[in-house]
């Protein structure tokens, strides 16, 4: 199920877009201006909202360090702000001077392209902030962009209705004509790579005007040739879906429309799991937490709204006994401050609360941040918390564990599952150290890992604590 948990109403005009970094959350719009909230309470940063461009902004997106925020407008240029200052660290000026409806990142934030409304792109090396290469489609306007998750190519969309795949070079490397009847509006590609024998896959998700939602695949060959492949065709929505993104995992998919609805898929199965019906106008843009299973969604009603997916069990609802059966790592601080209670610790409670802690970081305190961080003086104090902490670790383990919710490499149950480049997941400690020694191997095929990059497998994470709660 899904909660709707607050409403932000500070632009004065239509919302276009918005995205998450890993603790901050940016909306832009119509208004001309961008808005950054810190994701923890949804507060605006004190220097929000950011003022510069000259006309509305189309299009804004993190860096994958979260320390810098790109953004495109019709006043022909992309902007790079810091997310620390608000400061404008870089002003990109669109070749030809047209305006600049799309902009994205590459995950490894290397590169950056931009693309206009009379169909040229410009593809930037983001570091130097110097113009690379540029490229062009004829009698059309750049409306989505989206890289691979190993940032080597990269998807366009045009008004015209076609996809089309690019290498860093510009070279196009297919293009699919035709993909959504009366023109494309957004394209993503979902964050993990399948990998197998001489091939090598990518999901992509394409919405557009003809009210569809799209699930492609595309096969890199050892030849270098790239094929693409309908997968799914997504009915949910009665109206020009306007925008898609997948979550962190690549589980879920969520869309927005001129129906003024939001969908949410099961990106795997593409089946339709919620519609949510909170906006008054278009929704035209929506996205995934990388870190927290929330959801953003924005509209032409000047507002956007966060949702939360729910595990299906509340704090309210969580007795002493049901929470001892919950992962540790989901407790949420209310669960802690009542275990503290349970063992007698009751003092240590509004010490624990006004540092924030929950279920995650419980299990990793230490003498050093009980000490310096906490200020627990008593030393017998801290040895009797963290001997409360190690019983916690030993008691969750048990036996009848679905194969599914074991790490393929400890062969314990997860608490930090992630999907590593082979498609398969992992906790996330495990394949860390397994990458730093195994020459970025993959553990289950033997394969070269084409990247590094691990992203959090929250779907996973609430199946494990749903299933403790039932076990």
């Amino acid at each position: 199920m899904t909660s709707l948990i607050c409403t932000l109403q500070d632009h004065r005009d239509d919302v276009n877009w918005c995205a998450f970094s890993g603790n901050l959350f940016a909306t832009c719009s119509g208004d001309k201006t961008l808005r950054i909230y810190n994701t923890r309470d949804f507060s605006e940063l004190p220097f929000s909202p950011l003022t510069g461009h000259g006309y509305g902004v189309h299009c804004c997106c993190f860096s994958a360090c979260g320390q810098f925020l790109a953004s495109c407008s019709t006043d022909a240029t992309t902007m790079v702000w810091s997310t620390v200052t608000g400061d404008i660290e870089a002003v990109l000026e669109h070749p030809g001077r047209s305006p600049v409806r799309i902009c994205a990142l590459s995950p490894d934030s290397a590169h950056l392209v931009s693309g206009a409304s009379d169909g040229t792109l410009a593809l930037w090396d983001f570091p130097s902030k110097q113009l690379r290469r540029t490229g062009a489609v004829s009698d059309t306007t750049m409306v989505a962009c989206s890289f691979s998750p190993c940032s080597q190519v990269f998807m366009t969309g045009s008004n015209y209705g076609d996809l089309r795949l690019w290498d860093l070079d510009m070279n196009q490397l297919h293009a699919e004509k035709n993909a959504h009847d009366l023109g494309v509006t957004c394209c993503t590609f979902a964050p993990s790579i399948l990998s197998g024998g001489q091939v090598v896959q990518f999901r992509l998700a394409s919405c557009g005007q003809d009210s569809l939602l799209k699930i492609w695949t595309i096969n890199k060959f050892i030849s270098g040739v790239y094929k693409m492949q309908l997968l799914h065709t997504l009915t949910g929505q009665s109206a020009p879906v306007l925008s898609c993104a997948y979550s962190s995992d690549g589980q879920l998919l969520v869309s927005g429309s001129v129906d003024k609805t939001v969908t949410v898929y099961d990106a795997k199965n593409a089946v339709l799991l919620y519609t949510l019906n909170q906006h008054e106008r278009y929704v035209t843009a929506c996205c995934f937490s990388p870190t927290s299973p929330l959801i953003a969604t924005g509209s032409m009603d000047k507002t956007v709204n966060i949702w939360r997916l729910e595990d299906g069990c509340s704090d309210r609802e969580r007795t002493s006994a049901g929470r001892s059966k919950l992962l540790v790592a989901d407790w949420s601080e209310g669960d802690v401050s009542a275990w503290l209670v349970e063992e007698g610790l009751e003092g240590l409670v509004d010490k624990f609360r006004a540092n924030n802690i929950d279920g995650t970081e419980l299990l990793i305190l230490t003498k050093e941040t009980l000490a310096s961080e906490l200020h627990i003086e008593s030393v017998g104090l801290r040895s009797k918390l963290l001997r409360k902490v190690e019983q916690l670790k030993s008691d969750s383990v048990c036996s009848g564990i679905p194969d599914e919710f074991l790490c393929p490499i400890t062969r314990e149950l997860m608490r930090e599952p992630v999907i590593a480049a082979d498609g398969y997941s992992y906790e996330r400690e495990a394949i860390d150290s397994w990458i730093n020694t195994k020459n970025r191997s993959s553990p289950m095929t033997n394969l070269p890992l084409l990247t590094t990059l691990l992203t959090p497998n929250h779907t996973l994470k609430m199946a494990i604590g749903r299933w403790k709660t039932n076990h």
